[in-house]
């Protein structure tokens, strides 16, 4: 999600300097916002494309050498492509563990495509977003390979700068778009639409007409809406066609489309949430998922754990402020058991790389004392080693108070927060130290005030 909007502010940023338009976004505060939404693989962005009416060249999904070689043999042609499924960027520059395989590889022939995934299948990619550790390759798609003459590029997205989703299209398509917009913002068009009265005719024309396809307006116009309407339909918040290409027949095909889906709009598109792959995504992120949790890894050494978006946020901040740097994004919201709260700490903490713990609760519809209660719980059974700073305001906080003065636990408790994040950022600090030094450090409890 951090990698789609800091391309949207790139691309709005240079829009609006091209424009001189007053377009404010905040691109550092994009990039790292920590947002969870729906992200599916390729071959299921192509079965959605198709059944919207855009066209995709023939794939099929292999989870076996053996159904490899048989889509292979099924699209009868010696240019064959078989692409791993990991939801990474920098596949085909990226390689398999241990190997020179690349995410993805062109082949001639049927047994060639079954020898190539017995080398993909089951094992972890590396690319550049993944870093060393990889992700599973647990399918490949084998689809059959374009000749393109001439690409493109379109896409769908909701952009809070345009009040709601704009189409961004270019005739230089194929290519970082953000390059692009940096290098040459001329060669980008943007088309804000009316979510109410949805899109025209007459825009999609104009778009088209911008892409350089006036020749065959009519035939991208109605793939343009077609790719709103499919927007709409799935709650989409981007669809982006990179590259939109021209064969050498003159036929259009879609032939890679990133796709991201609204995670709050999920009761409403269950058949699609069904499809999200557990296996790509962090482990202590499906847990919390179980748990109702909100977690989102990040890479720092502080547990944060807080209930609401908004002081998830705001703690973030002031802990980055007093030097420290987050480990994690985890929001236990306003109806969380002590059960629950107790499953957050053990989220946290199974993070090596976690040295201190700051917890930072406004108990309104969620009270101090049930949060002290879990914290207490967790610490016993965890027998945990890091510093643990809690901020409690708010509803039964003197009983919160009273709970963890009572138990006789290596918990700090600080009411300020700019105190408590100061706090926690030095204690983490020690704790490095030590460990690097292979030192215990034992923390003494300050009365709370």
């Amino acid at each position: 999600m951090a990698t789609m909007l800091s391309r949207t502010a790139a691309i709005v940023e240079n829009f609006s300097r091209f424009n001189g338009s007053k377009i404010l976004v905040g691109t550092i505060g994009l990039a790292k916002q920590p947002v969870r939404n729906l992200n599916v693989h390729e071959h299921i962005s192509y079965t959605l494309l198709s059944e919207a009416g855009i066209p995709t060249p023939k794939f099929g999904v292999a989870k076996t050498p053996d159904e490899a070689a048989k889509f292979a043999a099924d699209l009868n042609t010696k240019d064959i492509v078989l692409k791993a499924q990991v939801l990474a960027g920098g596949r085909g520059k990226g390689h398999f563990k241990g190997t020179n395989i690349g995410g993805v590889k062109m082949c001639e022939t049927p047994q060639e495509a079954k020898e190539l995934a017995s080398k993909m299948l089951g094992k972890l990619l590396i690319t550049k977003q993944t870093g060393e550790a990889g992700r599973i390759c647990n399918a490949v798609m084998v689809t059959q390979r374009m000749f393109p003459r001439k690409e493109f590029y379109l896409a769908v997205m909701m952009e809070r700068s345009f009040g709601g989703p704009v189409i961004i299209a270019s005739s230089q398509g194929g290519v970082n778009i953000e390059e692009v917009a940096a290098t040459n913002p001329e060669a980008i068009t943007y088309e804000p639409i009316d979510i109410q009265k949805g899109i025209t005719p007459d825009q999609a024309g104009r778009i088209a007409t911008k892409m350089g396809l006036g020749n065959v307006k009519d035939y991208i116009s109605k793939m343009i809406i077609d790719l709103y309407a499919m927007f709409q339909k799935k709650d989409a918040l981007l669809l982006e066609v990179n590259p939109l290409a021209q064969d050498i027949n003159g036929k259009y095909y879609a032939l890679d489309c990133k796709c991201r889906f609204d995670d709050n709009a999920e009761f409403r598109q269950k058949d699609l949430f069904a499809l999200r792959d557990w296996s790509q995504e962090d482990k202590r992120e499906v847990e919390a998922a179980k748990f109702e949790l909100n977690y989102i890894a990040l890479d720092g050494n502080i547990g944060c754990m807080v209930n609401g978006a908004g002081l998830a946020m705001a703690t973030m901040d002031i802990i980055k402020l007093h030097g420290g740097d987050p480990a994690n994004f985890l929001d236990v919201g306003g109806g969380a058991t002590a059960s629950a709260v107790k499953e957050a700490f053990k989220i946290i903490t199974s993070d090596p790389s976690v040295h201190a713990l700051l917890v930072n609760i406004f108990g309104g519809i969620m009270r101090c004392d049930v949060i002290a209660e879990g914290i207490i719980a967790a610490t016993k059974e965890l027998s945990l080693k890091i510093p643990v700073v809690v901020r409690l305001q708010g509803t039964n906080v003197d009983e919160a108070k009273a709970l963890i003065a009572n138990a006789g636990l290596k918990i700090v408790p600080i009411d300020d927060l700019d105190e408590a994040a100061r706090v926690a950022v030095k204690l983490s600090t020690i704790v490095k130290l030590a460990q690097s030094a292979n030192l215990n450090v034992n923390f003494e409890i300050p009365p709370i005030s």
